[in-house]
């Protein structure tokens, strides 16, 4: 019985692992496509971790955004949290770049929706839309860190240092779409 469990437990395993493999993207695939992005190692590196079916370039590029939305939505939990921590000068330029990275957040959202819908027919004016709102989302992230060139200290910097790191994603992600030649 002993030899029973342990053969089980075996093939659980390497079928989890297996999936788990399946489920990142191909290494050749990352490195290909991140190679002459803006910020080739930052592109790499936040690909190479994502755990999501990715074969295509089209399915990276989605993943691209995917991972741009999810650090631009906790920038925008950490701008929140941070509001009831700053001073009035800080406040204010708090709130201004929540706003910003709120629209990004958006703006995103709805590059990746046109990315999952692209259609050879439609398919330039949606490349058009998706580059539109990713680089709308660059301004706002830029907006954003503009805001605070009145504010000093750790505030400044720890809000730089987040919002600077999605838009590296977010750069690179613009750069993987615009390499999207068919639907």
């Amino acid at each position: 019985m002993d030899a029973c469990i342990f053969f089980f437990i075996i093939i659980i395993l390497s079928a989890t692992s297996s999936a788990t493999v399946m489920a990142t993207p191909s290494l050749d695939l990352v490195q290909s496509s991140c190679l002459h992005a803006t910020f080739p190692k930052v592109c790499i590196h936040t690909l190479s971790i994502y755990q999501g079916p990715v074969s295509t370039p089209r399915e990276l590029a989605q993943a691209a955004i995917k991972v741009s939305i999810s650090g631009a939505t906790k920038a925008s939990q950490y701008l929140s949290g941070l509001r009831k921590e700053a001073n009035w000068r800080e406040k204010v330029a708090v709130k201004d770049c929540a706003s910003q990275i709120a629209d990004s957040v958006d703006d995103l959202r709805k590059t990746l929706g046109e990315l999952k819908e692209l259609r050879r027919g439609t398919f330039r004016w949606q490349m058009s839309n998706a580059e539109t709102w990713v680089s709308a989302a660059l301004t706002n992230e830029d907006t954003c860190l503009d805001g605070f060139k009145e504010v000093e200290g750790k505030v400044r910097s720890d809000v730089k240092q987040k919002i600077t790191n999605v838009a590296k994603v977010t750069s690179n992600a613009l750069y993987l779409i615009n390499r999207l030649d068919h639907p």
